[in-house]
């Protein structure tokens, strides 16, 4: 699969409509210079991208994916290779998608976090400055349940997203 010549095929899909790089990163959701990183071949644009532009220009994805409108024959030739190494290169593991979300999750979360963290070692250090060890206790404590709440959280969270499978 060449992708300078995909996005070479998208350009000129793009300019037969009449269309700037913007107007056709408006109408899919996209900036501009993912638009021209797409044209200039720098990276292939996602499934649901892929999609847009085959209604848009009403071409077939096959044909996007190959660079070039295709006849009958070629058509059939170039399923198969281009449906296989789609999937090589797009394909990402239940594991990379987790891990994803929960970098996601903690990038979220971060603010709320280092509020409760700091208010706890507030907590555990006032205690040990006036000499009372409950309250100590009980910063160990919310600690414990903070980090098994975060855990809980991150982890459902991740899961839903990276096993949700539906297109939007």
């Amino acid at each position: 699969m060449d992708l300078v010549k995909i996005g070479k095929f998208i350009a000129e899909l793009r300019k037969e409509q009449g269309l700037t790089q913007e107007q056709l990163g408006e109408k899919i959701g996209v900036s501009n210079k993912t638009v021209s990183r797409w044209e200039t071949g720098t990276y292939l644009p996602p499934a649901e991208s892929l999609l847009i532009m085959s209604e848009m220009f009403a071409v077939s994805i096959n044909e996007l994916l190959s660079g070039k409108r295709l006849s009958t024959a070629e058509y059939h030739a170039a399923a198969e290779e281009n449906l296989r190494h789609v999937i090589r290169a797009s394909s990402f593991s239940v594991k990379d998608k987790i891990e994803f979300y929960k970098r996601k999750w903690l990038k979220d979360h971060i603010a709320s976090m280092v509020c409760w963290g700091i208010c706890i070692i507030v907590l555990f250090a006032a205690s040990i400055i006036l000499k009372r060890y409950l309250p100590a206790w009980v910063a160990i404590l919310l600690l414990a349940a903070g980090h098994a709440w975060r855990n809980n959280a991150m982890m459902a969270y991740a899961e839903r997203n990276a096993y949700d499978f539906t297109i939007n």
